[in-house]
């Protein structure tokens, strides 16, 4: 609801001039949305809501196989998961809320714009049903090794077998999948992290959890990118009618594989520096 509002207004406000030259000569001004940083923070609202509501969807397709076939691959998969749908897609989701209201700019945090609100309702769902940072705390401390890490192992296996299936595609292969592996990459050197360092420092696991979270987010949308692709370029090849959708949804995933699934190399960065930086400093001395 905050970024069909944010697209709305950047459509129809209009505030400043295009680099490249007026795109509105006949109005006082251009819409918002000519302006690379408004398309920015609007393309980063899309694409996560896109990439997240399919999370959303492949995780509630797996507890109904758990649930009604007793499939218990999926139940394994289900519970590592459901830490990172709920303290990832909450945190990012709130991100993505206050990038709403930043494209209203003044306007967006005056009550008249109703953007305030949807900030204050984003907020409440990184606290309730667990607080995100105990969602971290769970993903590390119990989910990731549940069952000898078999499902963590599960979950890496699929995503290498994803690349391997459609390695044949050169344009998904660079747009989706070298990206994909790259991350995919990052998640498993932290989850090797852990094993090596957690066992005899466990503060060196936890204090990565935050970031573990969001890198396994970022590689679960990313794979939820990718299948979205492969099934867009299908329908353009089947000469689906409305090609302006698949072409608006490969343009979105691209944009997720080249602007924010680079956050993995980040959050890993973090995980590897370990206990040190957050522990050193005396509890006094904060």
């Amino acid at each position: 609801m905050a970024y069909q509002n944010a697209l709305t207004y950047a459509r129809e406000r209009l505030q400043g001039r295009a680099v490249t030259g007026a795109e509105n000569p006949d109005g006082p001004a251009d819409p918002l949305i000519v302006h690379p940083d408004v398309r920015r923070m609007l393309l980063d609202q899309k694409s996560f809501v896109e990439g997240g509501r399919a999370f959303l969807l492949w995780g509630a397709s797996m507890i109904d196989r758990a649930h009604r076939m007793g499939d218990e691959d999926a139940l394994g998969m289900i519970s590592l998961l459901t830490p990172v749908i709920k303290g990832f897609l909450t945190d990012q989701g709130f991100e993505m809320t206050i990038l709403a209201q930043q494209v209203y700019g003044g306007h967006g945090y005056i009550e008249e714009s109703g953007m305030s609100q949807f900030v204050r309702d984003a907020r409440i769902a990184m606290i309730y049903e667990g607080a995100n940072g105990v969602q971290a705390l769970d993903l590390v401390g119990r989910k990731l090794a549940a069952d000898d890490g078999r499902h963590a192992m599960a979950f890496f296996e699929m995503v290498k077998e994803f690349i391997r299936d459609n390695e044949d595609d050169a344009a998904l292969e660079a747009d989706f999948l070298d990206p994909l592996k790259a991350a995919s990459k990052h998640l498993q050197a932290a989850a090797m992290f852990f094993v090596q360092h957690g066992m005899e420092n466990p503060n060196a696991a936890l204090a990565g959890s935050h970031d573990f979270m969001h890198l396994f987010g970022h590689v679960c949308l990313g794979l939820m990118w990718a299948r979205m692709a492969r099934a867009a370029r299908a329908a353009l090849d089947a000469g689906a009618a409305d090609r302006d959708f698949y072409e608006t949804k490969l343009a979105t995933g691209r944009y997720y594989m080249a602007r924010r699934l680079p956050a993995t190399a980040m959050h890993l960065a973090r995980i590897e520096s370990g206990a040190g930086p957050v522990m050193t400093l005396d509890a006094a001395l904060f």
